[in-house]
């Protein structure tokens, strides 16, 4: 009996590394370019449909092409599906949108009300607009991203409150050239995110960023030379509050509305989060730039502390990455 199961398990290995010999030495077996279209145009209909066909840990890029449609859909790049780019065919028609939020359901929180979660390292997104459609409802999250290395250029985001959740303690992400939306907090979470030449539109008096950065990150959220703008009735916004002790938010040569409180920064209700968060500004410009009313506890930068806000040195501190 021994003797029978070791035979089925020297089999089932070898069954297992015949399949991975196979796989390894025939990569051109595989797919590695997709086409997504609501016509039937493409190769799915679905992205989910297209993710599913993936490759997973591919021995190249894959890269995914969406041709203009709302697609309506809850996606999810898992871990695995690594090396991959989606790209759009126009960031105003291309659309991926849904309508979950905190509480619609019984096991709907706001870490999975996402209308797009991508875990998958070294993503890499274009011309794409990522939607939560469900309205002012409270937690609605339209992107959930938690992969390292990953970037998005020419994109929209669009809600209300925790429009893109930064997850991934550890996890690296650019934004360059995108428009990001929302209401309370919509800017949230761990990682160590840089926001480049974006316009961040606040649709009410609230909170742009909800930082939780980890106590040993040198850096949180980074925006650099970016547009702030407000909806008409907006007149008390706040840059930022911490949504846990360490939390770091810097504005680095971005315009400023008027609509931006004196005092700037919030400590969400707990005189204690003053002593740990960083929050700091240098040389912003706009009607809502003035620092002299300031809190105490925040920061303004000196141009040597400024100049060590570089993309490459900020990703940098956290593992060598520099974006090419």
């Amino acid at each position: 009996m021994k003797h029978s199961i070791k035979s089925f398990l020297v089999i089932c290995l070898l069954i297992v590394f015949q399949n991975i010999s196979a796989q390894t030495s025939n990569p051109n077996k595989y797919k590695y370019d997709f086409v997504v279209a609501k016509d039937g145009s493409g190769d799915y209909k679905y992205i989910q449909e297209a993710i599913d066909a993936m490759r997973v840990f591919p021995l190249r890029p894959i890269k995914l092409f969406i041709k203009n449609g709302t697609y309506t859909e809850k996606i999810e790049l898992p871990r695995y599906n690594v090396d991959v780019t989606f790209i759009g065919e126009d960031i105003n028609k291309t659309i991926i949108t849904f309508n979950d939020y905190a509480g619609r359901g019984p096991h709907i929180g706001t870490f999975n009300s996402y209308t797009a979660k991508i875990s998958g390292n070294r993503f890499r997104a274009e011309n794409i607009t990522f939607e939560n459609s469900s309205g002012p409802v409270g937690q609605a999250v339209a992107l959930h991203i938690d992969a390292d290395k990953a970037t998005f250029k020419n994109c929209k985001f669009l809600g209300n409150q925790d429009t893109i959740y930064h997850g991934g303690e550890y996890s690296r992400q650019l934004f360059e050239d995108c428009y990001i939306e929302g209401t309370t907090d919509f800017i949230f979470g761990p990682a160590t995110a840089v926001f480049k030449n974006c316009t961040i539109h606040c649709k009410s008096d609230s909170y742009i960023t909800a930082p939780n950065t980890p106590k040993d990150k040198a850096y949180g959220f980074v925006f650099i030379d970016c547009k702030i703008t407000t909806a008409e009735h907006v007149n008390k916004l706040y840059l930022g509050r911490p949504w846990r002790y360490y939390a770091k938010s810097v504005f680095i040569r971005c315009d400023l509305p008027e609509a931006i409180r004196p005092e700037g920064w919030h400590n969400w209700g707990n005189p204690e989060n003053e002593e740990t968060a960083f929050f700091a500004e240098y040389k912003c410009s706009g009607l809502g730039s003035d620092t002299s009313q300031r809190v105490s506890w925040s920061h303004q930068l000196s141009k040597k502390e400024a100049s060590n806000y570089t993309v490459e040195n900020i990703f940098n501190t956290c593992n060598p990455w520099i974006f090419k």
